[in-house]
């Protein structure tokens, strides 16, 4: 059988991947395209392209594929190997972490302030991550802290934590955050419980909680929004 046809070198030049980030820039690229570049050869039966939109395609989960994977599950693809793994883990991680960058001195007008600064980095979390933000009498951001890992109740997510933070950093408000990693955002009696207890808290303290938003797949959920806070 000739394979010849499934390589990117015969593949008309303005079409190759790399060729079209370089003339039109990165933002023109497909997401396959996108991972055809970082892993550049494919296998015998796809090119580059191929074998990038058959990771994306698994279980229709797109980049979640990428996200979330692990070395072993990339690995069981034909044609990723050690080294592509990496890169392909290295990339996921570093856009996670680019995610974070320069948060502090945003202003928070509304919740989808709060949710579009912290979407990117907890919408692929395998376990319920609590934050907190912490915010300035502006509303800007001074900060964002991590309380608990774990399913949310009042045992692990304890307001001498989460206050702490606030009255260590001089904040006249925060908002709280945290993940459903099944990617629904309705909230659970358990987020509700602990939302009330938490904000009468901040009433007590004189700090308080403009918001708690639950953070899915692509979407969020504001308690401010819905009325219940």
């Amino acid at each position: 059988m000739d394979n010849t046809n499934y390589t990117i070198k015969s593949m008309p030049r303005d079409e190759r991947p790399q060729e079209k980030l370089l003339k039109y820039g990165a933002n023109y690229l497909s997401d396959s395209e996108l991972i055809a570049v970082i892993i550049r050869t494919g296998n015998k039966d796809e090119n580059a392209v191929m074998l990038a939109q058959k990771i994306l395609k698994e279980e229709g989960k797109g980049l979640r594929n990428i996200a979330e994977s692990t070395q072993e599950i990339l690995r069981s693809y034909k044609g990723i190997n050690d080294v592509k793994s990496a890169q392909l883990l290295a990339v996921a991680e570093l856009s996670k972490r680019i995610s974070t960058l320069k948060i502090d001195k945003i202003k928070i007008s509304s919740p989808g302030d709060a949710a579009v600064v912290m979407m990117e980095e907890m919408r692929y979390y395998k376990k319920e991550y609590f934050k907190i933000i912490l915010l300035d009498t502006k509303n800007n951001i001074k900060k964002v802290s991590q309380i608990s890992v774990g399913s949310l109740n009042s045992s692990i997510v304890h307001p001498r934590e989460v206050f702490y933070e606030a009255v260590a950093n001089s904040c006249s408000s925060i908002i709280l955050v945290h993940n459903h990693p099944s990617g629904e955002t309705e909230p659970s009696h358990e987020d509700i419980v602990l939302t009330n207890r938490l904000d009468e808290c901040g009433k007590i303290l004189g700090i308080k909680i403009l918001d708690h938003i639950i953070i899915g797949d692509g979407v969020f959920y504001s308690f401010k929004e819905e009325g219940l806070i």
